[in-house]
Order: structure tokens, then sequence, then C-alpha cells
């Protein structure tokens, strides 16, 4: 019984589970094959003539290899680096294959003379280069203007044109026609797409042709026997510099430190109130942190000018002007969006005993005020700058404090102190294709001719780019001072201050003036791609009379000069700067206090000037 127990147990036991049955052998990598797969036959591809199964792919056919015993066979791709791959003459490779053929007169698509090819040392060697990342850059410009006007003519004492003229003034109506040629040439070191070049030397020549109609005598020429017309050319060299970068690039955007030396273009603010001309100088300039600083430290010694095309005239003996910049600029300062500038500029002028008679005949230095002795005097200027946006509101303004010393007063002959402010500022808001402007200036006056104090704002060489810049009637035009024929402007030709100068480019900065107040809108309407439309109008006054009173000899006058209206139209049929055509008109809806200054025979008349501009550039 204890035998058959265990064998009649197994007998009725169930049979073992499915996954302990024994199960066929697969080899290694391979999946199982399943009952019914192991009747399927293999896979036609072709189940339709001309047709191929959906996700079948054909065997690889057997390997190739093909040898050409002795050839030089190319570096494998571990030999290249990695981050970069070296072109031979990267610059004429488009041409090499047949993109682009060069063009003299192309100055668009690549041109060797718009420094976008390198030098070919081979063609040129003569040329003291070393290395193939030299460039010439040429550029010539053709700006014609022609201008008829109207202004306030004083009659001459000795002769006029016109015998039976009576008044004060004579007929204010006159024409300018104005050429220019521009040529400036450069030849650089280094690829300068992202950085700036290594070493570069510039020239650049300008060469005017200038003729000028007015109705008086003694208002083109001192001598009354000459007549009232002129016709001049002058040839002035407007830069010669080299520049030198004798720091390494230490970052990845190219900080750089750079020094310049020679006639070189300065401009010390954004908008040129205050120092923007090309003078004799030394600049270290350079930026830092990504080119969000930016520094200028010069020194400037300023060359005469020549008298009726204000170009440089290097062969006359430069002027004992001198001036010395330090700014700074940072972007996003004080709010993001907005670049914020502080400098200080510091003329000193040493021609009290300079003599100084222009081309013309007219004295310029010292000026016809006052007692006529010479001056000499030392002037700070501290300013703080701004531009940029704030939101949609496009923001550019400008800040400046003068201090300083007068040493021989033209009212006193005694020395006086310099106290002086200025203050611009422009905002504007796009919309679309407009721009809509808000502009207001000051610049202070003084206050009392005879004391030790001189409170007008002058500048060294303005030259503002505000308010609708050479577009108005007040910042194209001179308005001579009564009896001074052209010896002595209210004002400055592209100029805003009512500085009582001589003259802008040879005459001395003067701080007894009237100052200005101005207040101006306008907008800018680009109709298309190549035209815009521009508008302006400008209310201006004298900030204070006393001097003008005291050089009249007039008990008041009143403050108001007008309203300065004027339009441009401006059209570049290229799209580009290539060609420029410009034409506007500006009138003087003359006020209470310039109609006292200049009263004539017909004082309610306005005075206005046409601008007719074609500037071709290549």
């Amino acid at each position: 019984m204890s035998l058959l127990l265990p064998a009649l147990l197994l007998s009725q036991a169930s049979p073992p589970p499915p996954d302990e049955m024994e199960a066929p052998i697969t080899p290694p990598g391979e999946a199982p094959a399943r009952d019914w797969e192991q009747d399927v036959p293999p896979v036609d591809p072709e189940i339709i003539e001309g047709r191929q199964r959906p996700g079948y792919n054909a065997p690889l056919p057997e390997r190739i290899e093909q040898k050409n015993e002795g050839a030089v066979r190319a570096p494998p791709p571990e030999a290249f680096p990695k981050d970069q791959l070296p072109i031979p003459d990267r610059w004429r490779l488009i041409e090499s294959l047949g993109l682009v053929r060069e063009n003299l007169f192309d100055p668009y698509n690549q041109n060797t003379y718009k420094g976008d090819r390198p030098i070919n040392r081979e063609k040129v060697p003569w040329l003291p280069i070393k290395g193939d990342d030299w460039f010439f850059v040429a550029n010539l410009i053709s700006d014609t203007v022609y201008e008829p006007r109207t202004f306030p003519i004083p009659v001459g004492v000795q002769t006029t044109e016109d015998p039976d003229r009576l008044d004060v003034f004579g007929n204010d109506f006159s024409q300018v026609f104005s050429q220019t040629f521009i040529a400036g040439f450069a030849l650089l070191k280094g690829s300068t797409t992202f950085k700036p070049p290594t070493i570069e030397y510039r020239l650049t020549l300008a060469y005017n042709v200038n003729y000028v109609d007015v109705p008086e005598r003694r208002v083109l020429f001192v001598e009354p026997s000459k007549p009232s017309h002129r016709l001049d050319q002058f040839l002035g060299v407007q830069e010669a510099f080299i520049d030198y970068h004798f720091s390494q690039f230490d970052s990845d955007r190219f900080d750089f430190i750079s020094v310049r030396a020679g006639i070189q273009p300065f401009q010390s603010d954004f908008r040129g109130f205050l120092f923007n001309d090309q003078q004799l100088g030394v600049r270290l300039f350079g930026s830092r942190d990504n080119n969000r600083f930016q520094f200028n430290l010069g020194a400037f010694w300023r060359l005469e000018k020549d008298t009726n095309s204000g170009l440089n005239a290097i062969l006359r003996s430069p002027r004992d002007d001198f001036v010395f910049v330090a700014n700074a600029y940072r972007q996003d300062f004080l709010i993001p969006a907005l670049t914020s500038q502080f400098t200080v500029v510091y003329n000193m002028n040493r021609e009290a005993d300079d003599i100084q008679i222009d081309t013309n005949g007219f004295p310029v230095r010292p000026a016809l005020l006052g007692t006529l002795r010479g001056r000499e005097y030392d002037v700070v200027y501290l300013g703080y700058n701004v531009d940029g946006r704030i939101g949609r509101v496009n923001l550019t303004g400008s800040f400046y404090w003068a201090l300083g010393e007068d040493r021989n007063s033209f009212f006193t002959d005694r020395p006086a102190d310099i106290n002086a402010q200025f203050a611009a500022i422009e905002a504007s808001y796009d919309k679309d294709w407009m721009r809509f402007r808000l502009s207001g200036a000051y610049a202070s006056g003084d206050s009392d001719p005879y004391d030790d104090k001189e409170g007008g704002f002058d500048a060294i060489f303005e030259n503002p780019v505000f308010a609708g810049a050479d577009t108005s009637y007040w910042i194209r035009q001179t308005i001579p001072f009564a009896g001074g024929g052209r010896a002595i402007g209210v004002n400055g030709r592209n100029g805003l201050l009512n500085s009582l100068r001589s003259s802008k480019e040879q005459g001395q900065s003067n701080f007894n003036n009237p100052g200005l107040m101005l207040l101006g809108v306008g907008a800018d309407f680009d109709l298309t791609p190549q035209f815009r439309l521009s508008a302006n109008a400008n209310h201006l006054w004298f900030e204070n009379t006393s001097n003008l009173e005291a050089l009249r000899n007039e008990g008041s006058i009143p403050k108001e000069i007008g309203f300065d209206l004027s339009a441009a139209a401006i059209w570049r049929p290229k799209a580009t700067q290539n060609i420029v055509l410009r034409l506007s008109a500006a009138t003087l809806l003359a006020g209470d206090g310039f109609k006292d200054l200049f009263d004539t025979l017909d004082n309610d008349r306005n005075f206005y000037s046409v601008l007719a501009n074609v500037v071709l550039t290549y």
C-alpha cells in the first residue's frame, strides 16, 4: 500500500504548465519563430511589375574599392579644425564661381576700391604693405547747392548799388551757388567685418567753387569799389590721420583701444551742439564691456578756415586756440535703452595779440564790437548728454554749463567771470511711417554787459542737427548785425546760438550775447522708402536783450524773434544714400524784437529761403 499510493498520486497529477514544457532552441540574437511563420514563403519585392512592396529595402551591392596609385589624396576630415574651414582667398571665391563680376563703376557689388576685397599685392608691388589683409577704400562725393534767400542787408556808408536808397537796409534778395567735390581715400589693415582695423591711413580733400550775388556793396568785400557778386574757389584738407589699434582685443565683441593723430572729425555730443568739426589733434578712444562703455580723450589745435568755403586752410598757421576733451558713454544708464554721456571740454584761447583779417577784408579777430581790443579766455564746459528711448518715445537731450574767465571783456576792458548754461531736448514718437517731434532749447543770455560777469552761452564750433537742422531759416541763414555788414552776425550759418560773433569759422567765442529760447514741433513722413516729407515750426526768442540795447543805444528791445516755418522733400531714387535730392523752403515771420533790430521801409515783409541740394556719392 505504501508503494502504490505515490504512484497513484503521480498518475492523477495535471500536466506541467506551458512555460515548463521543452521549447525549441533559438540562436542568440534572433527572435523565436512562431508556429505560423515556419511555412511562410520569402517576400517577393515585386508583386506587381514595375512596383516595389512598401517597406522593403533591397540589399546593398558589394563594396567597390577604387585605387588610384600615385595620386595626391585629400586629407581626412580629422586633419581640419572642427571650428573653422579655411578657404583660400574667400573674397574672390564668388567671382571664381562666376556669380559676380567686378565693375569699377559698381559700388554695390564686390569692389576692390570700396574695401570689399583685399589688395592684390602682385599688382601694386610699389606699395609698402605686407600680408594679405590690406584694403583700399575710395569715396567720392558731389554736393551741389543752389540757395536763393532774403535777409536784412545793411546799406553801406560810402556807397550802395542804388543811389536812390534812403533806408538803413537795402534790397534783401541774394542767391548762392556752391559746388563741392569731396574725395576720400583710406588704406587699412585687418578684416573689418566684425572688428575695427588694426591700422588705418586716411586722406580726404574737398574742393569748393561758390558764387554769391547780393544787391548791396560792402557785403561781400570791405572795399566799396568792388562789385556785389563774387566767384571763389578753395581746396581744403578735411581729413589726414593715422589710426592705430595698439591694444589686443580682449573679448569676443572686439573691445579695443585706439589712438588717432592728424586732422580728424570729432563731435563732442550726439547732436553737435558744442564742438562738431574736423581739426588737427590727437585722440585716444576705445570701448569696454562689449561696447557698452566708450570713452574719448582728445587734444585739438584749431586750424584756420577759408572764409568763403569754410574748409581747412592748412597752409596758414594754426590758431592759438586749443580744445581738450574727455568724455565717457554708458549704454542702459540711467534706465535701459538710454545711453548717457558725461563730458568735460576745456577751451584755451590765447589770441589777445592776434589781429586777423579774412580774405574779403573784414576784421574777424578781434570782433568789431565794444572797445575793439584783443581777447583771450579760458572756459570749461561740463556736460551731460543722453540719447535713446523711454518706451515708445525717442529722446535726445543735452545740458552744458560753461565756467571760466574772459581776460578782457569788450564792454569794460576788464576780466570777467564766465557763467552760462545751455539745454536742449528733442522727443519724438513713431507711428508706422510717421514721426512726430517736439523740440526745446535754452541758451542763457548776459543780463548786464557792464558788470564783471558774462552769462551768454556760446559754443566752440556748433553744427547742430536739431529742430529742422539746415532746413530751418534761423539755423541756415546768417543775420548780420546792423551797421556791421557781414563783419558781425546775430547768429551764425548752420548754427543755433545768437552769439554775436564775427564768424563761426574764424571768430572767437563770445559770452556777451542775448541767448536764445526755442520751442518747436515737427514731423517726418516716409511716404515710400525713397521719398520723405518733413515739416518744422519753431518759435524763437532772445533770452535777454541787455547787450543788444547797449550796442544799439536803445532803451528797450522786445525778446520775440518770430516764427520759423520750413518744409522739405527728400528723394532717394535708389533707396540708398548714393543719390539724394532735397528741396526745402523756409520763412521767418518776424516778431517784435526782430522788427525792432531790422526796421525797414517795408517792415511787415517776411524773409524766406529756398534750398535745392543734390548729393551724389560713390
